[in-house]
């Protein structure tokens, strides 16, 4: 049972509902997962919804590694909602099922592609260690340059706030069996 659930509609203030609408006619067309929670604060909801429409639909990473970076955020996290929603993403981009099936079950991938290795490692570096050495920030530079990076931080640092926000406020999956056991 999620915390926060959806604001009700007729309630909506101005700004809330301004948020609404500008969410609505974007690329997402509708409200999931953080955007509830995120509306009791419409100015946080206005700009992590402009964020999160940058990192997702205007970045240069190639959809299957932009959707790499989100399940390793997610399971790294263990949000529940956001495995759910984009591990279907990820099978449509073109990730394998052996890495999506080795990422939920929180192990690492055998890659085949050197770009989803350095993207993968990368990213697990920085959330065990918070920190990137220099290794795995020389392989993403050479497989991504240096606009990819910068994105690459940018879509992890974006789901990881959605993971905190979908984790703190309980939104869970519709329907089904969590992807993750409950720590």
């Amino acid at each position: 049972m999620p915390r926060l659930g959806e604001v009700d509609r007729a309630k909506l203030t101005e700004e809330q509902s301004r948020v609404v609408e500008q969410i609505r006619s974007g690329p997402r067309g509708g409200l999931a997962g953080p955007f509830w929670p995120w509306l009791r604060s419409p100015g946080l909801a206005d700009r992590a919804q402009k964020l999160g429409e940058q990192v997702r639909f205007n970045s240069t990473l190639p959809p299957r590694l932009f959707e790499l970076a989100v399940l390793v955020t997610a399971q790294h996290w263990k949000a529940q909602f956001e495995w759910y929603a984009h591990a279907p993403l990820a099978r449509k981009a073109g990730l394998g099922e052996d890495v999506i099936a080795a990422l939920r079950a929180g192990t690492r991938p055998a890659f085949a592609a050197a770009d989803e290795a350095a993207v993968y490692d990368f990213a697990t570096e920085l959330y065990a260690r918070r920190r990137v050495g220099d290794a795995a920030y020389l392989a993403a530079l050479a497989q991504l340059g240096e606009r990819g990076v910068v994105e690459l931080v940018g879509v992890l640092g974006y789901y990881a706030l959605v993971s905190m926000t979908l984790n703190v406020f309980g939104i869970d999956v519709p329907e089904g069996a969590p992807p993750f056991r409950e720590p």
